[in-house]
């Protein structure tokens, strides 16, 4: 009840950000400036930045199970032919 009353009281003080949208419409106005341009590298690199976060830790992740692989295949050659060799000696 408090939570909608206090909306409800303080809402008409709250003006409206003016973000993005806005700044998209000033930079398009200076066209003879590299302004734009940079307008929209910006957002290219804000979009690459998880892409490129996201695939290095993929990577890294692929290859430490990759090595984690190789590791327990060293293991269990090992293991082999230590049993192997057991077999040998009980049989001979």
């Amino acid at each position: 009840m408090a939570i909608v009353a206090g909306v409800g009281m303080f809402s008409p003080l709250v003006t409206p950000a003016v973000a993005c949208p806005m700044c998209k419409e000033a930079n398009e106005a200076d066209a003879a400036a590299n302004r734009p341009k940079a307008y929209m590298y910006s957002i290219l690199f804000m979009l690459a930045m998880p892409a490129t976060l996201l695939t290095g830790f993929g990577v890294g992740f692929y290859r430490l199970s990759r090595q984690q692989e190789a590791l327990l295949e060293q293991e269990q050659a090992m293991l082999d032919a230590e049993q192997s060799a057991d077999r040998s000696q009980d049989a001979g």
